[in-house]
């Protein structure tokens, strides 16, 4: 197995166990500040460096145009995305994959903490970028 794919599941597990260990310990009901709060604070107590509200520039055509702040970027490889949401919904998945875009990074945890087990789903964005396709001539011919 590719060592660098090994260490992300080990992180990714270590992540996990801090998430489940907040969700047994808070339970639901708070907001999500204090559930990133506690996070950070059980990823400090573990020894696992977490930033919060990480940001990601977006660019366009060498033009930054906008940034994403992800919750919390973990050992800077490993996107956490938190949601106190009735049900993790489609636009939380592409909330994610938009922060591994700008981030160019491969990996993200999308937590949902509303309920009293704590969902959770691993999105990994592994595909190439798309060879950029030419602009079809839109003249007219006579």
């Amino acid at each position: 197995m590719n060592t660098d794919k090994r260490r992300f599941d080990l992180l990714t597990e270590r992540v996990l166990g801090a998430i489940f260990d907040v969700s047994n310990t808070l339970g639901a009901g708070f907001l999500e500040k204090v559930y990133q709060r506690a996070l950070l604070t059980e990823l400090r107590l573990r020894g696992i460096r977490a930033t919060a509200e990480a940001s990601f520039s977006v660019s366009y055509k060498g033009h930054s145009v906008g940034e994403y702040f992800a919750d919390i970027l973990v050992e800077d490889v490993l996107v956490v995305e938190l949601k106190c949401a009735e049900r993790l919904a489609s636009e939380h998945t592409a909330q994610c994959l938009n922060y591994l875009r700008a981030s160019g990074l491969a990996g993200c945890l999308l937590v949902n903490f509303q309920k009293p087990k704590v969902e959770w789903k691993r999105i990994v964005f592994g595909f190439p970028a798309p060879e950029p396709l030419e602009a079809p001539h839109l003249g007219l011919s006579t």
